[in-house]
């Protein structure tokens, strides 16, 4: 099989923080075409949230057979400072408990993407059609990445019969937590209007901040849900508090806030937006809501207990299926076709120094193999 390794470190050398363009994905597309894929990138967006690159690429497989697809990114966060090795010059360096490789990518996901490139050359092209989904905007606003490579797939009527995303759901080993779903995110910000003046002269004033505060006291009170049985309790968490008032005897003509709830399918995001909108009025102030992404789940079925059994032939471990966690591009891809998301060990990602065992790259490229050709073989999901 391909070295993982010696792929990721390619990827890792393109420096490629969000949004990513240009070398990181000539690099890609270098791995791909002698693998017979056809690569097809293309831009999205303008400033201030692009351009972004994306890239599908496919291998078809005979006539009317299985589409299986690949998905991830390309981009990275910042690497920030403090590196004990260059965050794009890869290195290696012996470890206790094997070799590790450097940079920045390794886990949040150059390692997965080159697993993936190394699992596809061990999967015969008679087998099935094979894509890969490939954006640089999963770490920035991810407006212009994977949104926009939907439309470009639904715009040519290309449909995968089940997806995988690369991103490390490891917790403790690899294998050990696989992703069937993830909570739905909305942040709102809340502002309240008042009127200025003196401390001395409240009667002359009106004081935004009582009111605020009051509207943080009844939204915090709030208890959304009790969980179900796959997904965690939906919260809210105040996430800023702004008045900028820097005189001490003067009554502020405005306050805001802002917060952010991750919530599982019992809600909407425009559930919860109306609901926090109906608080802010009633309190005199007003609510803007962004919703980031809705709830989905992947129910456990064939697709999860290929993955599972993938997962058990290389590693002899039964994975967690959790929704846990953040949200991801996998968000948007769940409208295409049932997803999951599997990949490395997360522990340093988006960390300075950010490492992945090289025994981790190889395990993972093979399992990745096994899931392919379990998906193209299968036909229930």
């Amino acid at each position: 099989m391909t070295d993982a390794s010696l792929l990721a470190e390619k990827l890792i050398a393109a420096p490629s923080v969000t949004p990513a363009t240009g070398q990181v994905f000539d690099v890609l597309e270098d791995m791909l075409a002698p693998a017979g894929f056809a690569v097809h990138r293309f831009t999205a967006g303008d400033a201030p949230d692009g351009p972004v690159e994306n890239m599908f690429a496919v291998r078809e497989g005979p006539p009317g057979s299985r589409h299986f697809a690949f998905a991830g990114h390309l981009d990275v966060v910042p690497p920030g400072d403090g590196w004990t090795s260059g965050p794009f010059a890869p290195e290696r360096r012996d470890a206790p408990g094997g070799e590790l490789l450097y940079g920045r990518g390794a886990v949040d996901m150059k390692g997965a993407i080159a697993a993936m490139v190394a699992a596809v050359v061990a999967v015969p092209p008679e087998a099935g059609t094979i894509s890969f989904v490939i954006t640089g905007d999963e770490e920035g606003p991810a407006i212009h990445g994977t949104r926009a490579l939907i439309d470009y797939m639904r715009d040519r009527g290309i449909r995968p019969d089940l997806c995988l995303v690369g991103e490390p759901t490891s917790v403790n080993r690899l294998g050990d937590t696989m992703k069937i779903g993830r909570r739905g995110s909305v942040n709102i910000w809340l502002e309240v209007e008042g009127t200025q003046g003196h401390v001395a002269y409240p009667q002359n004033a009106d004081n935004p901040v009582p009111r605020l505060v009051a509207m943080l006291a009844e939204i915090d009170a709030l208890a959304l849900d009790e969980g179900t049985d796959w997904f965690q309790p939906s919260n809210i968490e105040i996430t800023e508090l702004e008045v900028g008032n820097p005189a001490h005897n003067v009554i502020p003509a405005k306050a805001t806030a802002r917060i952010s709830i991750r919530f599982n399918d019992r809600h909407s995001g425009a559930s919860l937006s109306e609901t926090i909108s109906a608080i802010a009025q009633r309190h005199g102030g007003r609510a803007r809501p962004v919703i980031s992404g809705e709830p989905f789940l992947t129910p456990p079925g064939a697709f999860s207990r290929l993955v599972s059994e993938a997962i058990r032939a290389e590693t002899g471990i039964e994975p967690e299926a959790s929704t846990g966690g953040g949200t991801s591009d996998a968000r948007f891809l769940k409208d295409l076709c049932p997803v999951i998301e599997f990949g490395l060990c997360n522990a340093t990602m988006h960390k300075r120094d950010e490492a992945v065992a090289v025994d981790d790259l190889h395990a993972l490229s093979r399992i990745y193999a096994r899931i392919a050709l379990a998906a193209l073989h299968t036909r229930a999901a």
